[in-house]
């Protein structure tokens, strides 16, 4: 018979063993019944242990090295990857590390390191399948990919639609243009070579937002292409002024232009402001130009120069935005070698030049313009005129026109004037100012009044030797009146003046 002490031990020891069983059957039910795949892994990276789940997923590997059963590699994973290798790192403990085990499983870990009853060391690995997690991922990854590809297609599409937009509105607003000039065919009477050329000179230089000069003899029509200039610019509507620099004086031109403060002079009693003021966003027309003085030269100069004005009188300058259409009928190039022409004036003016030719070098638009006269006048003087007959076309043909465009219209005007008839005939046309009818023409070995030859010196030279004989003569009758002069030759005040100041009459000595 035992011994109390013997059975109590041995009680004890049945207790341990059957609270061990418990432990192990718990401690084995709960490692096979968790959804993750277990496995305990010894130091050598030998495979001791797997759960139900591993298995199912694995295949029973125990016995075997971790990286070949469960990673397909020949050798131990990287140091970032395998729990063997930082089994002495504390803070690498806890870390959940991913990886893809074959082209479509992926799996996440994390590893527990223990000792062993024996003293060494396992680690403790759950792994978990997120194949599926990862596969919705990387559709999500796709699905933003393919929203920023579109999104990026769909903004180069609009890219490429705005541009195609502005194209198109710019052809568009080019096409009204073209449309409008069609629609409203403008004032310049002719078909010839050289006017169709002016005509797109003029279309061209007037969007360009820059100062433009005009040359050509008087009577051309100069004042015509500086509206057409306006006309189809970008300033259209805003304010259009003009100024005929030879019909007033310089001291009345600067305060014209400029405006003066009060008590800038005599006679000043209030603020008036200029014309570069008031066409402030404009156009502003400045005829004559070469005729200018020195000074106004310098004051117009500083104007193109720095856009500031200043009133006469005035202190501070300020800015003004105004774009200058000069016309003259002087040859700037030769008043500049002459030196009565500023050079740098010359240059700030001679942007762009548009040169109206005289009708002389355009014969073929004189029936045109006759015809256009013709009309013109008829309605004026509501008289039942049809047309010119071919006789009388043809000493407008021959005749050298000094007047240019502005004598044609006064030759027309006193034909229809003076016309019996329903048409125009050869004696209803009267040429130069002092009506020199055609039949008198005979032939071209004709004298003048000082008994030179005709066809001794260029037409031109004839004609405005002509000219001034007759300014003179008229000046002469009427002692000197210009006012007289311009009513009795029909010719306008400036022009008037300019043919004076050309031919260097002094009508002065004639009073």
């Amino acid at each position: 018979m035992q011994s109390p002490e013997i059975m109590l031990n041995t009680e004890k020891a049945n207790r341990s063993f059957r609270e061990v069983s418990r432990l192990a059957a718990n401690n084995k039910a709960f490692f096979d019944l968790m959804p993750e795949c277990l496995f305990i892994i010894r130091d050598n990276c030998e495979i001791e242990r797997m759960n139900d789940r591993a298995i199912d997923r694995f295949g029973d590997v125990t016995g075997k090295k971790c990286y070949e059963a469960l990673f397909g590699s020949t050798s131990p994973c990287g140091e970032g990857f395998c729990p063997m290798k930082n089994l002495g790192d504390y803070s690498r403990y806890g870390d959940i590390i991913e990886r893809k085990i074959h082209d479509d499983f992926y799996v996440e870990y994390t590893y527990v390191p223990f000792e062993g009853y024996l003293g060494h060391g396992l680690v403790l690995v759950v792994m978990r399948d997120i194949t599926k997690r990862k596969m919705h991922e990387f559709e999500l990854a796709s699905y933003q990919s393919n929203i920023e590809r579109v999104l990026h297609e769909k903004i180069d599409i609009l890219k490429e639609s705005e541009k195609i937009r502005e194209q198109l509105a710019c052809e568009v607003n080019i096409l009204q243009k073209e449309v409008r000039r069609m629609a409203s065919p403008d004032k310049m009477v002719g078909e010839s070579r050289v006017l169709l050329d002016l005509r797109e000179m003029i279309y061209q230089a007037a969007g360009l937002d820059v100062t433009v000069l005009i040359t050509g003899e008087s009577g051309t029509g100069k004042e015509l292409v500086a509206d057409l200039v306006y006309q189809h610019s970008n300033r259209v509507g805003k304010p259009f002024l003009k100024l005929n620099c030879a019909s007033v004086s310089e001291s009345l031109l600067e305060s014209d232009l400029f405006g003066y403060e009060k008590g800038a002079f005599t006679g000043a009693t209030a603020c008036r402001k200029g014309k570069f003021e008031i066409a402030n966003g404009g156009t502003l027309f400045l005829d004559e130009i070469g005729d200018i003085s020195p000074k106004m030269q310098s004051a117009l100069l500083r104007v193109l120069q720095n856009g500031e004005v200043s009133r006469v009188g005035g202190g501070m300058p300020f800015k003004v935005d105004v774009r200058i259409i000069a016309a003259t009928n002087v040859d700037l190039v030769k008043a500049v070698e002459k030196g009565t022409f500023r050079r740098d004036l010359f240059y700030r003016l001679n942007v762009i030049t548009l040169h109206q030719a005289p009708l002389r070098e355009r014969s073929e638009d004189i029936v045109q313009l006759a015809a256009h006269f013709l009309k013109k006048y008829r309605d004026a003087f509501k008289k039942d005129i049809d047309f010119l007959s071919d006789t009388a076309i043809e000493p407008l043909l021959r005749y050298p026109w000094p007047g240019n465009i502005r004598e044609l219209e006064n030759v027309i005007q006193r034909a229809v004037l003076h016309c019996k008839s329903n048409m125009i005939t050869p004696d209803d046309l009267q040429f130069g100012l002092a009506g020199i009818s055609t039949t008198s023409q005979k032939d071209c070995h004709l004298q003048d009044e000082v008994g030179e030859a005709i066809l001794c010196r260029p037409l031109r030279e004839s004609a405005a030797a002509f000219e001034k004989k007759v300014i003179t003569a008229a000046l002469k009758h009427y002692s000197g009146q210009t006012s007289l002069v311009v009513k009795k030759l029909d010719v306008g005040k400036t022009a008037l003046y300019e043919k004076i100041k050309r031919y260097g009459i002094n009508p002065k000595k004639f009073r």
